[in-house]
């Protein structure tokens, strides 16, 4: 583990007007990967320890965190993340938690995944964040329960080791443990609050399954598709034309700038591995001023020359636009030009591994501890 940019300590209590103003952030060289805890991606906290003070789903929520300083219930300040009780002593002779003592919330990976990055949020906690964190991750087939993790024969790999961190900050971890993880166990030591978990990697799918679905979109990104390069990301992310289901809103797809030029904006994908291509679909859902006009998809094998598999073809607005081609194509790259900007919400691509795909994506999977 190497920690990049790194913050420790208080903030300056709030004092009016914008509570990002003081927030403390870098920019991380991982956060261009997929979050693998993204809810979108089916991610959950499925058990804390403590969240006397705020809910351990908060951690998984994929908006900033959001401060309101009139709001308080009950149990006093109501915060948006996930926050502990204050620890004690046993005694009046030891008033203080004895150093092992910590909080921990076990996160269920979206997709399980290669961790390249971690990023525990404390924004808004200025005065009652963790005085460290660290992070395990683990690999467990099917769907194990909170007792199932934290049985005495299952066996926790260190992302993140003890670590101090600095309260209203995006505290951030590159990880170098080059194993694929289902599950993660956060820790504070030895209690406080955390706004939100960002765990940013590369999905690795289960093979077997994949063989089992047999057609299924290949460019998904809980298959392992990804985007490799765009170019415009201006108001949204092209990441999330491979999000699962449908968009739900205008930003919940990829949307460019406007064009001044006579140029046109793109998509480079890479496919889960080596496949055949056998029908599109291109959405433009909630895309009515602004979708892209025109679309053109082209595919490739692994450092190939492209080939066009779709022509240059009129898209609606607001509408999802399938095709099925003629003949399977075999490719592990696609790349989606839109004319001459605009947006599209979702690129879904179906088909099948081919022999050599399935292969290498299996050893893959038992080269990740899988």
């Amino acid at each position: 583990m190497t920690a990049t940019t790194h913050f420790t300590g208080d903030a300056n209590p709030y004092g009016g007007g914008d509570p990002y103003a003081d927030y403390r952030t870098a920019d991380f060289p991982f956060t261009h990967l997929v979050d693998l805890a993204d809810r979108r991606l089916g991610a959950g906290v499925i058990a804390a320890n403590d969240e006397f003070f705020a809910e351990r789903e908060n951690l998984l929520k994929p908006e900033p965190a959001h401060f309101d300083p009139e709001r308080f219930g009950h149990k006093g300040k109501i915060m948006d993340g996930w926050e502990t009780r204050r620890r004690r002593g046993v005694s009046a002779a030891q008033p203080h938690p004895v150093d092992e003592d910590h909080d921990w919330a076990l996160v269920r990976l979206g997709a399980p995944g290669v961790v390249r990055g971690i990023v525990v949020d404390t924004a808004h906690f200025r005065g009652n964040y963790p005085q460290a964190v660290s992070v395990e991750g683990v690999s467990l087939p099917g769907s194990p329960s909170p007792e199932d993790l934290l049985a005495p024969d299952v066996k926790w790999t260190t992302l993140v080791p003890r670590t101090a961190v600095g309260g209203h900050a995006a505290n951030g971890f590159a990880v170098e443990a080059a194993q694929r993880f289902t599950h993660l166990r956060v820790n504070q030591h030895p209690d406080g609050g955390i706004a939100r978990l960002r765990v940013y990697g590369e999905v690795a799918p289960d093979p077997a399954w994949l063989t089992a679905l047999g057609t299924f979109d290949l460019v998904a990104l809980e298959n392992g598709g990804r985007v490799e390069d765009a170019s415009d990301r201006f108001y949204s992310p092209a990441t999330n034309t491979i999000q699962p289901g449908r968009s739900r809103k205008m930003d919940d797809g990829w949307e460019t700038r406007r064009r001044r030029d006579r140029g046109n904006d793109w998509i480079h994908y890479h496919l889960v591995e080596e496949a055949e291509i056998r029908a599109v679909e291109i959405d433009t859902a909630y895309l009515k001023g602004n979708s892209a006009g025109w679309a053109r998809l082209s595919a490739r094998l692994a450092g190939g020359d492209w080939t066009e598999v779709l022509p240059r073809t009129r898209l609606q607005p607001d509408n999802n636009h399938r095709f099925v081609l003629p003949e399977a194509v075999r490719a592990a790259e696609v790349r989606i030009d839109i004319y001459p900007d605009g947006g599209i919400s979702r690129l879904r691509l179906f088909g099948s591994l081919t022999g050599p795909g399935a292969a290498r994506l299996t050893a893959r999977h038992v080269e990740l501890g899988g």
